[in-house]
């Protein structure tokens, strides 16, 4: 599969697992002389508009990916130290 980095960042991180929705991809963390992703990387959410900054980003394991769809990247397994973020459906 055939796919830029930049391309990725359009994508939203979903768990298949529970349905958790994570964000979308902020940047990639790439193994320089193999030239493979090594991890996905999540910016942390604004924290009151930005004023209050901005929670830790989230790493995700290049191992955890399971599929890429048109619009979404699904992850699977329990990743330590993530919070969960599913919305609320109205």
């Amino acid at each position: 599969m055939d796919t830029r980095v930049g391309e990725l960042r359009c994508k939203e991180v979903i768990n298949v697992t529970d349905g958790s929705r994570y964000g979308y991809v902020g940047d990639v963390e790439l193994e320089l002389e193999s030239g493979q992703i090594k991890n996905l990387i999540i910016p942390g959410r604004l924290r009151f508009f930005g004023l209050l900054g901005r929670e830790p980003e989230q790493v995700f394991p290049w191992s955890a990916v399971r599929r890429f769809g048109e619009d979404i990247i699904l992850v699977e397994g329990e990743l330590p130290g993530l919070p969960s973020r599913r919305r609320r459906r109205e």
